[in-house]
Formats: C-alpha cells, structure tokens, sequence
C-alpha cells in the first residue's frame, strides 16, 4: 500500500554495493488500491527485463543480476528468484529478455501466506494485496526448485508484523532443494530493523553480510 525507492535504508545499503563496484538499481512498483497481486511482480519482472535491454547502455553484466529487497520487497525478490516465464508473470515490454537473478537477499520477506500472522489480519491482508488470487500460487516457497539461485535470508527475532518462521521455513525448503541459502536472524530486531539497545548483527555489520553473499555469487 505505500513504500518508495528512495527509502533511506534502501540508500544505506546501496551506497555500500556501489562503493564496491555494484550497479545499483532501484525499483518503484504499483501499489494497492491502483493496482493488486500480480501487478507487482509483474513490474519487478519488467525491471529486470529493462535492465538486461539497456545493458551496454549502463555498463552492466546481464549474465550477473541480483536482488533485495525489505519487507513486501523481500517477497517480491524471493518471488523472482524462484519463478522463471512459466509462472506467467512475464507480461509486458522487453520479453526477449530473462527475468531470472543470480542471487537473491530477502530481509523480513513474506515467503509462506498459508502460515499465520499474529500480529495481522490474514484475510484482510489477502483482501487488500492478493483479492481473489491463490495465496499458495503467491507465497514464493511454493516455487522453490533445485535451480534457485542462492539466497540470503534476514530476519530479526523479535519482527512483529513478518514472524521470524517466514524466513525460517523458506531457509529449510532451500536447503530441502539443495539451493545454496544463509539464513541470519538479528537478535532483538523488530521489522525495521532497530531495537533501542542495539542488534546483533548491527546494520554495519549486516551491510557486510550482504556485501560478502553479493561477492561470493555475482563476482
């Protein structure tokens, strides 16, 4: 329902991938009540399928491509690294063009819609982002195969709208699927990632996880 690119956690982690030589591009997608599930997805599709379009235009590897995402947005990426062009969601411009990444950093993703939320309204939540549409088809462990890519899982322990089992269960069906996946939970972090006396790991510190994952897949 809201959110935008230039949120300043967004900033902070960028300006850590730039500094090491990432092209960083960040994306707006339609939001609720304009737009419902899969309008969103289809646009985080199309963004990548722009990108890999304009590669020589920005100075990109197409073959190298990841994503992260907060929150919704960690749904949204965790969605793209475990769907391809059969799930549908491919619609639009630039379609010659892959939509599939090579890694994938989900922080405090919704990745299990079927599961409960006990600080939220699940119907109501349905209503809202997903109408009519099937949960299970939205929830992104549904589509975990053995051809993933790795995925960086982040979550704090003490998130009070996205419980920690989001990332936990998707963490143990990667592994299931033998996809490479790191799953790091920040003690005493609420959904923002904050917490008055300090999380373990700090934001620098997972600013560093995040740029050692990002090393080890898209080097």
């Amino acid at each position: 329902m809201r959110g935008d690119k230039a949120e300043p956690m967004m900033s902070l982690f960028a300006k850590g991938m730039t500094a090491q030589g990432y092209l960083v591009a960040s994306v707006n997608y339609r939001l609720y009540p304009d737009a419902q599930f899969p309008a969103m997805i289809q646009d985080v599709k199309c963004a990548v399928r722009f990108l890999r379009e304009h590669a020589a235009e920005y100075n990109l590897d197409p073959n190298r491509v990841g994503a992260v995402g907060v929150s919704a947005g960690g749904h949204l990426v965790s969605l793209l690294g475990t769907t391809d062009a059969s799930a549908g969601w491919d619609v639009g411009e630039y379609l010659d063009q892959s939509s599939r990444v090579q890694a994938v950093i989900a922080m405090a993703g919704v990745t299990d819609l079927s599961r409960n939320f006990p600080n939220a309204d699940i119907e109501a939540m349905k209503r809202v982002g997903f109408g009519e549409y099937n949960v299970v088809e939205a929830s992104p462990i549904s589509h975990v195969t053995p051809d993933d890519p790795p995925f960086l899982l982040i979550h704090g322990d003490r998130d009070e709208l996205v419980p920690v089992e989001q990332s936990q269960v998707m963490y143990d069906r990667l592994i299931q699927q033998n996809v490479p996946a790191q799953l790091v939970i920040v003690q005493n972090a609420r959904h923002s990632f904050t917490a008055p006396g300090g999380t373990t790991p700090t934001l620098a510190e997972i600013n560093q996880i995040i740029l050692d994952f990002l090393a080890q897949y898209l080097r």
